[in-house]
């Protein structure tokens, strides 16, 4: 019996690399391309022949790239801790305290989840006119400074945490914000670390929004720069394969830094179990 298992699992791990490796394949290729100079970028071979590191000399040197990528930095960031802290303070909110309303609250934060993207652009329009915002950093973040998402998940992951815990740290005399900040956050770092990636993925790679609010191709971000770079340099793909390399760096560094996390969450939920 053990023998089939070990036979069992030796075949999934099989099948499992083999899938995997199709998954990655076009993002390896994608990383040795930036690696290619001009006239081998069409040639079917993986690794490059001469390899050279002109393409991201070129791409910091001869495009707003640079430019980009801090707008993509500042955006992603800003709204990743604005919604970590402020989808957290409306769950805890919403979660330990009992006042009219709160279920009522609670249904219209969620019906915002069932609103498409594109039918708040003319109301996130109007409102980045009024407030004169338009081609500021303020007009690309303000629509993901907090999200509906972030406050349900924040809300149900609370709820498991026992009342009496939250008691006794008010018999020792913190504040409210205090028992927030130093007893519930804690707490929930699986939560956090679950919502800082989705929303960080989602602002870095927000298309729509920006391309319509920016009014100033140095108040691009990355994928709209990216966009309008690829169809000025439509011939150069390597130039178009080092830009889109470096774009996914910083994703690749926010998960790996998160996963833990994750883990650590799905662990604790199993022996919750």
């Amino acid at each position: 019996m053990l023998k089939n298992d070990k036979k069992y699992f030796i075949f999934s791990y099989i099948i499992l690399g083999i899938l995997a490796f199709f998954m990655i394949f076009p993002f390896l290729w994608m990383i040795f391309s930036s690696f290619k100079p001009s006239w081998e970028i069409y040639d079917m071979k993986l690794l490059p022949s001469s390899p050279t590191l002109e393409n991201y000399k070129n791409i910091f040197t001869f495009s707003g790239f640079p430019k980009w990528f801090l707008n993509s930095s500042i955006v992603a960031f800003i709204t990743t801790f604005s919604v970590l802290f402020f989808d957290s303070l409306v769950g805890f909110t919403l979660a330990k305290y009992k006042f009219p309303g709160r279920n009522i609250l609670f249904i219209l934060i969620l019906s915002t989840l069932m609103i498409p993207t594109e039918m708040l652009v003319i109301p996130w329009y109007t409102m980045s006119q009024k407030l004169n915002w338009m081609g500021s950093y303020w007009s690309l973040m303000f629509p993901g400074m907090i999200s509906g998402f972030g406050i349900f998940l924040m809300k149900q992951f609370m709820e498991t945490i026992p009342d009496e815990l939250l008691d006794a740290a008010r018999i020792d005399g913190l504040s409210e914000f205090k028992i927030y900040w130093k007893i519930v956050l804690p707490l929930v770092k699986p939560a956090l670390g679950t919502l800082a990636i989705f929303n960080f993925i989602g602002n870095w790679n927000a298309f729509l929004w920006p391309l319509i609010v920016a009014q100033d191709s140095n108040m691009y971000t990355l994928p709209v720069g990216m966009a309008y770079f690829s169809s000025e340099a439509s011939f150069q793909w390597e130039q178009i394969m080092t830009g889109a390399t470096i774009s996914t760096i910083p994703l690749i560094i926010f998960f790996l830094i998160f996963q833990k996390q994750i883990i650590q969450g799905i662990a604790t939920q199993g022996l919750k179990g």
